[in-house]
């Protein structure tokens, strides 16, 4: 029995794709005018790219998918399938780790400047970062490095870092405080360790959405954790594979891959840096479940997405939450 089995995950999603009860693409005309407002239109659009992608890559899909309204302060919803399905959330629940991590840090609990101590028993040999690639332990960092590594390259070694800082037990209460109940670590023997659990794609969507108004976190650590999930350095085979690197820096992303999975969550901002788009895609069951590649169907299917998601934003602004410009990406020849 595999940890999916034994938490109940996945047989609600796929028996509601075979029953259909589903509730694919939440995007009705409004037939009381006659005529489709523009939002509403937008959001449309949305969902038929969203439906053509996910149909050609086939398997399990829990989604959702948001736009930026001119009309009033709370996001359209353009995609909800199988929105609060409690799925795996793998990687994608770095976001909520480092969520509660930042939560310590603004309570002045923790510092980014403070030490952590890498060791050789710490280190998750292979995967994903580059802990593993040092070679060189014991070494020190710093907890700004850590939660930069786990959010952009999604260091696997940053994890365990994380923990010996925020226990799982903590870590957990800390995002139960902050209304999202159902994503949380998933606790082991060790107290400092954890798998990283469970979310579903509504409360992914809710927590990028407080995250980017604000009420997450401290200003300070809203911008940090913007920072690294828009860096050159994240994700880029995914949602900003086939863009420009001014493109890729408006795309906030984060991934996560394990066993047949292969989820991606994030937002899209327009030039001026607020908030258009807020993306939930979790997937399972297409085939290649041992290809963490980009020619994956889940992945190809979000690279066709991307580019077509930011089209149909093309132009649209969000009066309704704070602008916050990424960095300005300046390639360096040393020296």
């Amino acid at each position: 029995m595999n940890r999916r089995t034994a938490l109940g995950i996945g047989t609600a999603a796929t028996a509601g794709v075979v029953l259909g009860t589903a509730t694919p693409a939440m995007a009705a005309p409004n037939r009381g005018q006659g005529v489709e407002s523009p939002d509403r239109a937008r959001a449309d659009q949305v969902a038929a790219i969203y439906r053509r992608e996910k149909t050609k890559a086939g398997g399990n899909w829990y989604a959702y998918l948001s736009v930026a309204s001119g009309t009033g302060p709370a996001p359209l919803p353009a995609v909800r399938e199988n929105p609060d399905t409690v799925v795996e959330a793998y990687s994608v629940n770095k976001i909520a780790v480092a969520t509660a991590v930042l939560d310590k840090v603004d309570r002045g609990l923790l510092t980014l400047d403070q030490r952590v101590d890498v060791t050789a028993s710490i280190v998750v040999p292979g995967g994903d970062g580059i802990f593993s690639l040092d070679g060189a332990y014991p070494s020190s960092v710093t907890l700004g490095h850590v939660l930069a590594a786990l959010l952009t390259v999604s260091d696997d070694t940053a994890v365990r870092l994380c923990g010996l800082v925020c226990p799982a037990a903590e870590l957990n209460q800390i995002l139960v405080a902050k209304g999202f109940p159902k994503t949380q670590v998933e606790p082991v023997a060790n107290p400092n360790r954890f798998f990283l659990g469970t979310s579903t794609a509504r409360e992914t969507h809710d927590l990028l959405q407080a995250l980017v108004r604000g009420t997450l976190l401290s200003a300070t650590s809203t911008t940090f954790l913007l920072n690294q999930l828009r860096a050159p350095i994240a994700f880029t085979d995914g949602i900003r594979r086939n863009m420009s690197s001014a493109d890729r820096a408006r795309i906030a992303t984060k991934a996560g891959w394990f066993s047949n999975a292969r989820h991606e969550a994030g937002l899209i901002f327009d030039p001026a840096g607020t908030p258009v788009l807020t993306y939930v895609l979790f997937a399972d069951g297409q085939a290649g479940s041992d290809n963490f590649g980009s020619t994956h169907p889940a992945v190809q299917a979000r690279a066709a997405m991307g580019p077509a998601f930011l089209s149909t934003v093309d132009g649209l602004t969000n009066l309704s939450v704070p602008a916050r410009r990424p960095r300005m990406y300046r390639p360096s020849n040393g020296g």
